[in-house]
């Protein structure tokens, strides 16, 4: 049976329905009760929110610490003997003392990754027998509310920030009562990189299926859930395997599926599948000029991976939607003369809130961008259009209130 877990978060430190929906992580999916399901860390999690909690459970027999090798093959069948699950209805496991966890009840060798059963295909997968002997009950270790946790940054005071934003940026104040709670994700630089080169002249719509469509050719069967079938996201060397951008083109990809596989390559040849995990540990300008040198990564999708994986929280990639919003809603001057995007035009826009909002300047940037995106014109403040004089005050402050001295004193309270 599916248990639920729970921690404290009020909706105005994190808000799944915008968070989860505003274009950052193309898998999590939401049912008709206000769920969101998809695959973080390997394993298939479900969330919902209430006005001071967030509830979570995690599905599947794998700890967080148990790892399993994948394989590198062009087609996926579905495995008969995969384990299912199917929901049950919702049990609070909170009366339990916080420090006992869930055992498992299943084989050792299931647990032991020199031990992993193959499909017909010759990927690694669960068997049945496993599923039926752990009795479809959930892993919860220590660790699952710190993944949780550490995905949603929850260590960053968002009312802080948000305070911060709207005391520098009038027009930014009013958004913000219609759009509280959005947070920038911390993802596993692979996804999202290769989740955003998927992302080129496309929408959120398309780029899930896309998403989906790759996890299922590439990545490894986990689990059956309530009819669907999830897939953790491929491994770089599944990537870079040969026949890929054949395969995805034929899954509708177009150009991008040279794109990924050559990125991929590239990857294993010059770096290692763990070099995009490092580029945390790098300066801005360093990761971002790492990551253009990819095929299909420009400055906006580096930005964008940059912002979402690698902890840079100043970062401001600037697409169609941040043009029109630096220039109908900030009146920033001299953006218009040119019909597209120009490097010119994207340094300055990115200089320009970074001014404006200081450090996480790419944080509120989402804030933004979400309020401008379609699927939330129903929320979104409807006000008459601040003057170009209000929204430009915040950038003629006195030295004694500038921006830069403000973010110095928010730094001290987060």
């Amino acid at each position: 049976m599916a248990h639920w877990r729970r921690f404290t978060c009020k909706p105005a430190e994190l808000r799944l329905d915008i968070t989860l929906a505003c274009g950052q992580s193309f898998r999590w999916k939401q049912n008709q009760t206000g769920e969101w399901t998809s695959v973080l860390r390997g394993q298939v999690w479900t969330l919902k929110q209430t006005d001071t909690e967030v509830h979570y459970k995690v599905h599947g027999p794998f700890s967080q610490k148990t790892s399993i090798k994948r394989t590198c093959t062009s087609k996926r069948t579905v495995n008969p003997k995969m384990i299912k699950i199917k929901c049950e209805p919702d049990t609070d496991i909170t009366k339990f003392n916080a420090a006992s966890s869930v055992k498992h009840e299943c084989d050792p060798e299931i647990m032991n990754p020199s031990s992993e059963l193959l499909d017909t295909t010759g990927r690694r997968t669960l068997s049945k027998a496993c599923g039926e002997s752990i009795k479809q009950k959930l892993v919860y270790n220590q660790d699952h509310e710190k993944v949780l946790k550490n995905y949603f940054q929850l260590d960053i005071s968002l009312e802080k920030l948000y305070k911060h934003w709207s005391l520098q940026d009038p027009h930014f104040k009013k958004i913000a009562t219609h759009f509280p709670g959005v947070r920038i994700l911390r993802q596993d630089p692979v996804e999202n990189l290769f989740s955003f080169i998927c992302s080129s002249n496309n929408h959120i719509s398309r780029i899930s299926g896309m998403v989906e469509r790759l996890c299922e050719a590439y990545g490894d069967q986990l689990l059956e859930l309530d009819g669907r079938v999830y897939y953790s996201f491929p491994r770089v060397e599944a990537l870079a395997a040969d026949g890929v951008e054949k395969t995805l083109r034929e899954k509708g990809f177009g150009y991008r599926a040279k794109y990924i596989s050559e990125t991929a390559r590239r990857i294993i040849q010059f770096h290692s599948a763990d070099w995009l995990m490092s580029l945390r540990d790098r300066p801005y300008e360093e990761a971002h000029s790492q990551l253009v040198t990819l095929q299909g990564v420009g400055s906006k999708v580096a930005d964008c991976v940059c912002l979402m994986s690698l902890d840079k929280p100043g970062t401001i990639p600037v697409d169609t939607h941040v043009w029109q919003i630096a220039a109908r809603d900030y009146k920033v001057t001299n953006i218009n003369k040119t019909k597209s995007l120009t490097t010119a035009t994207y340094k300055q826009i990115a200089d320009y809130f970074q001014q404006l909002w200081g450090e996480y300047a790419g944080w509120a940037h989402s804030v933004l961008f979400s309020a401008d995106l379609k699927q939330f014109e129903k929320q979104a403040v409807k006000t008459e259009k601040t003057s170009p004089d209000e929204v430009k005050s915040p950038m003629k402050r006195s030295k004694g209130s500038s921006s830069k001295n403000a973010t110095k004193r928010l730094k001290k309270q987060l």
